[in-house]
């Protein structure tokens, strides 16, 4: 029971959604409306708002951490596995792609992801930060440096979690967001994909 209770608690903490929370809070218009209309921090930022991205980003991150950190302090307390542990991980993704709160439309996920790799495995976490920096500042197009930093994450989890579970957890984390971004692979494919900071109107 506690293992399924766990799994709930963190697509729930997943499912809150701190593009459209932020933007409420600071009045804006909901990130859904203009730009790429995923409510994420790249797209927060193209409203010009940079502080807003930035909360955005943290908040994203910061959700996927908490969600794994409590299952893992709680793991011995209420006997969670640690497949249980790794399905949390998925859980919390999931939660942000598809919010209950926010009618099952949310962002694509590499915040949230790092955050949930943070609680994971820091090493693995930061390597893929370290990927995602290096192809950011060198091409300044999110998504490229999103997607290659995805597709490393699984190689540095075999080799980094002290789990088989978690780093198969890894993988999956990885295909969910590869699809999410299926639209921008097509948009890089057709030297269509804009870059970071870039302004868009309404959607």
């Amino acid at each position: 029971m506690f293992n399924v209770l766990a799994i709930i608690a963190a697509y729930l903490i997943g499912s809150l959604s701190f593009a459209v929370i932020v933007s409420k809070y600071y009045g804006m218009d909901d990130p859904r409306t203009y730009g790429s209309g995923n409510p994420g921090a790249t797209n927060v930022l193209r409203s010009g708002k940079k502080k807003a991205a930035a909360l955005t980003l943290l908040g994203d991150a910061v959700k996927g951490l908490v969600a794994v950190i409590l299952a893992r302090c709680l793991q011995d307390a209420l006997n969670l596995s640690d497949a249980t542990i790794a399905l949390v991980a998925i859980a919390a993704l999931v939660g942000h792609m598809w919010p209950i709160f926010f009618n099952f439309k949310g962002g694509k996920g590499v915040a949230t992801a790092l955050g949930v790799l943070l609680a994971l495995s820091p090493a693995t976490a930061l390597l893929c930060a370290l990927v995602w920096l290096i192809m950011a500042f060198g091409f300044k197009v999110s998504s490229l440096a999103a997607l290659v930093a995805t597709v490393c994450a699984p190689i540095f989890a075999f080799f980094m979690m002290p789990h088989a579970s978690w780093a198969w957890a890894t993988v999956f984390i990885a295909a969910l967001v590869l699809y999410r971004h299926k639209s921008n692979i097509q948009n890089l494919i057709q030297g269509k994909e804009s870059k970071i900071g870039d302004k868009a109107g309404k959607s």
